[in-house]
């Protein structure tokens, strides 16, 4: 996931805001205990998510793909009075810790934890969606992207995390691979959709940002 140098990511992280206590617990766990800790979003990414939400103030963000929980707790720092995250994730054995971190943080009253399959569950939320972001499984970022669009209010925002896949879009060699080839499909259809405005922005795995016309 170095799309820049360790050097240079080191600089920006050591001059962006500090991660809040809770996160940085949550980080150094994640590294500790859990599989494949790459995928947690991490302190230059969770600022990012951090201040996207700032700027957005959103009262309904949908996450899909929660992880260990650290985005989820991100996306909830800049919401609206009353607003709240709903965050999905298949994953049972990462439950107790989410929900631990949930509470450590204060935050029950606003992010709200659903474990099943996110094209059972998000029919289910009640929208309109400020933000939607998607971070689950890559093969169907597509379907979840036409499940949430009509569900997203006009002005709203999409955001997917990974859609540059450690530079692996850009290469030959990874054409055939399902992941890599399901993210350029995903960047060519957000791209193609005249619904929408989009930048992807090179900031850590790459973040597909489209913003919903109307």
């Amino acid at each position: 996931m170095h799309l820049l140098s360790p050097e240079i990511e080191a600089y920006a992280t050591a001059h962006s805001h500090p991660e809040p206590a809770v996160l940085a617990k949550l980080n150094a766990e994640t590294h500790r205990e859990a599989d494949m800790p790459q995928m947690l979003s991490g302190h230059l990414q969770g600022r990012v998510l951090s201040m996207i939400s700032w700027m957005l103030r959103p009262q309904r963000v949908l996450e899909i793909g929660t992880f260990t929980g650290y985005s989820a707790l991100c996306l909830a720092e800049g919401l609206a009075p009353g607003g709240r995250v709903d965050t999905l994730d298949i994953n049972p054995d990462m439950q107790a810790r989410i929900r631990r971190f949930i509470s450590e943080a204060g935050a029950e009253d606003r992010v709200f934890f659903h474990l099943g399959n996110a094209l059972e569950l998000v029919p289910a939320i009640p929208g309109p969606f400020d933000l939607v972001f998607l971070d689950a499984d890559k093969e169907n970022y597509a379907t979840y992207y036409d499940l949430v669009f009509n569900r997203v209010r006009p002005g709203g925002f999409i955001v997917a995390d990974n859609v540059l896949w450690s530079g692996h879009v850009l290469e030959p060699a990874h054409s055939h691979d399902s992941e890599t080839a399901a993210l350029h499909a995903y960047n060519k259809k957000v791209s193609a959709d005249d619904r929408v405005e989009q930048v992807l922005l090179p900031v850590r795995d790459g973040l597909m940002i489209a913003r919903k016309i109307g």
